[in-house]
């Protein structure tokens, strides 16, 4: 979900791409991407790669606005992409829905996508759609090797007891997390459990610590510093800079037994050493989707989210510092998810307030936060999210709508400084 950030790019730059072979370019499919960044912001260059690949396999074109901020100009934006043809456009900020929405009920003609969004299907438009991927497959697998690196440091006596554990006995680890909605809690408790799965036992306990923010390296940087001075010593993020990983191989260089496991892209160029790997989204995987289908005139699903079955997650480059074996981990969990037999959010694997869980409901109301009491703006089902199969129960994820609405605050993870209300 995303956001407000600094950006090089200058507003509402708009960009047509002639990809494909030659031919009539007129009969073209034209797409359009509304982007909150641009390609220097991480998150935003693998949406914007994305489409463009999409785009060139399947001999589309696409109007590129970049730098959009979550206001009108998002509607300013997708109205002049229209203009240049475009049927379809997709958003790529939780921020620019409620725009994106608006231009879609006054275009019915144009199939309008807010990447990351969360209520398209209650919406009540027909040309409205949501589409995520399920990135908590793959924080799952980078916790692993967190985890699994934490392990070497114990079982070699690296680490300091004194500052290293908390008054519990707990190894601590890190996070800098951006707001407290689903979407990041539902990332850190995935990363969380991978972390305890790799380290082979519970005696594991996370600081989350929120920056208010979804893109501000020097905030990242600051945050990641503070959770290296309170003794973490693997720190995982949902932050879309390089300022977190920066901070650690910064401390990793001056002794300190710390390390990076990052999102979105590769980062060993900010942190060769400290850098373990990535989880990252291969969202190409769903633009050539959606542009497949709008070529072939077939309707575009309005919940669409894939994990590692249809490659759309999937965790980047181990980097030298990780523990022996962890190739062989990564695979077998990879594995083990594509099969059905791995859950991430599996109930035997952890407790809220001590207790195992049986049940969780969630509202998928979309609600208006600002009022108070809270009020719903549509109006969705009560379901339960407990599920059960072959292999145990687990809390199921971006099954009744794409974005996450895994909220549970599980026991061992404790969060600083809250931003806004989920």
């Amino acid at each position: 979900m995303k956001k407000g950030l600094k950006s090089l790019a200058v507003l509402g730059l708009s960009v047509l791409g002639l990809v494909g072979c030659g031919g009539d370019n007129s009969k073209k499919l034209v797409v359009g991407l509304v982007s909150v960044g641009d390609t220097s912001e991480t998150y935003s260059k693998a949406h914007i790669d994305g489409i463009n690949e999409a785009a060139k396999k399947l001999g589309a074109q696409v109007v590129l606005k970049t730098s959009v901020p979550e206001s009108s100009a998002v509607i300013d934006s997708a109205n002049e992409i229209v203009e240049q043809g475009a049927s379809v456009v997709f958003t790529n900020s939780y921020g620019h829905q409620d725009y994106a929405y608006q231009f879609a009920k006054d275009n019915k003609d144009v199939t309008v996508v807010a990447a990351t969004g969360d209520y398209a299907a209650i919406s009540g438009l027909t040309n409205f759609k949501n589409a995520f991927t399920n990135i908590y497959e793959a924080r799952y697998v980078s916790g692993i090797v967190g985890g699994m690196k934490l392990k070497e440091l114990v079982d070699s006596n690296k680490l300091d007891a004194t500052k290293n554990k908390d008054a519990n006995g707990n190894w601590k680890i890190g996070y800098v997390g951006a707001f407290n909605y689903a979407e990041v809690v539902s990332g850190y408790t995935a990363f969380y459990l991978g972390v305890k799965a790799g380290f082979g036992a519970d005696n594991v306990a996370m600081e989350v610590q929120y920056t208010d923010s979804w893109y501000d390296h020097d905030g990242e940087n600051a945050t990641a510093k503070a959770l290296i001075a309170h003794g973490n010593v693997i720190i995982g993020q949902h932050a879309d800079s390089t300022g977190a990983p920066e901070a650690i191989e910064d401390a990793h260089k001056k002794g300190e037994e710390v390390y990076s496991v990052g999102y979105n892209v590769d980062m060993l160029s900010a942190a060769p050493t400290a850098a373990l790997t990535s989880a990252t989204n291969n969202w190409g995987k769903y633009y050539e989707y959606a542009i497949e289908a709008a070529i072939k005139g077939e309707t575009i699903a309005t919940d669409w989210a894939k994990g590692y079955n249809d490659d759309a997650v999937a965790i980047t480059k181990l980097g030298p510092s990780v523990a022996a074996g962890t190739d062989e981990a990564v695979a077998k969990a990879e594995a083990d998810i594509k099969a059905g037999k791995l859950h991430v959010f599996d109930t035997s694997k952890f407790t809220v307030n001590g207790e195992h869980i049986t049940t969780n409901k969630v509202d998928f109301s979309y609600m208006n936060w600002s009022t108070n009491p809270p009020s719903v703006v549509h109006k969705g089902e009560t379901k339960e999210t407990v599920k059960t199969d072959t292999y145990g129960s687990y809390v199921e994820e971006s099954v009744e709508r794409s974005a996450p609405y895994f909220s549970l605050r599980i026991d061992g993870i404790t969060e600083v400084a809250k931003a806004t209300k989920n």
